[in-house]
């Protein structure tokens, strides 16, 4: 019966060199981490942007373990690759505000003191309509009523309240 004849070693055997498989991760992290940073903050959702790399390269590496790759080790490599380089950047944007600048967008002011700031909606592709339903959601009524709000860098908008001027 050929469909329970497994060969272990060719299932754990590595084909590709290790240290060709820690590059390619590395650069392909390294590499989607810039892109990410450099589009509009709105575009990751809900998560941060780290994470969403984190994610989607796991998947990825996942995938290739499980039919790409010739062997259960070299996606197990590409996976731990990404874990220590995901772990790193978060320990080093922590410890280094170089770092946590360089992989973390600062918020953006959107509204001040009631007034939209379209420069920076226009930055995030952030419309009026699509501000307002984020200001209803929050259970402001009126721009007038926001004192401050933010794009963040994971993409959420934040609203500080102020008080409408008489």
């Amino acid at each position: 019966m050929e469909l329970l004849q497994i060969n272990l070693s060719e299932l754990f055997h590595t084909e590709t060199p290790i240290l060709e498989l820690v590059l390619r991760a590395a650069i392909l992290y390294l590499g989607i981490l810039l892109l990410l940073r450099l589009v509009p903050r709105r575009t990751g959702g809900e998560m941060a942007t780290m994470d969403l790399l984190f994610v989607v390269l796991i998947a990825e590496a996942a995938t290739h373990s499980l039919g790409g790759y010739s062997s259960i080790t070299e996606g197990f490599i590409v996976i731990l690759t990404l874990m220590v380089l995901n772990y790193s950047i978060n320990f080093l944007s922590y410890y280094s505000p170089l770092v946590e600048k360089l992989v973390s967008s600062p918020p953006l002011l959107v509204v001040k003191d009631g007034k939209l700031l379209r420069r920076n909606m226009r930055r995030e592709f952030l419309t009026e309509e699509e501000l307002m339903e984020h200001l209803r959601r929050e259970g402001i009524e009126d721009v007038m009523d926001v004192k401050a709000a933010h794009v963040e860098a994971d993409g959420h908008i934040s609203f500080i309240r102020g008080k409408r001027s008489s």
